[in-house]
């Protein structure tokens, strides 16, 4: 296995999207309920972390993963910087949730 130099990134072979919805799955899978369900980001860190570890890429921004929750459907909320570290309440609606246990039990 190649490891990547200082300040070199890994080439990702994986749609970030994919990613995103295995960590939700992930979330869901734990019994925690996810659906309609506004979560603050924090609540959901360790569900993409967890899956940055699985997938072998470094730790996406903030910004990234809320793009990626965005374009799969997910309303997003920004609050003020000094709210919390990471400023931002999710909501995952019904089908991306039926989405992410889906991708989540088939790469399973």
């Amino acid at each position: 296995m190649i490891q990547p130099r200082l300040f070199e990134v890994p080439d990702e072979t994986v749609a970030i999207e994919d990613v995103i919805l295995y960590a939700l799955g992930d979330f869901q899978s734990r019994g925690k309920v996810l659906a309609n369900r506004e979560l603050a980001l924090d609540r959901l860190r360790g569900a993409f972390v967890r899956t940055f570890r699985k997938f072998k890429i470094p730790d996406l921004t903030d910004e990234r993963v809320i793009e990626a929750l965005n374009n799969l459907g997910a309303r997003v909320v920004t609050l003020p910087s000094f709210v919390a570290k990471h400023p931002y309440r999710v909501t995952i609606p019904d089908n991306v949730v039926i989405m992410a246990v889906n991708f989540y039990t088939k790469s399973q």
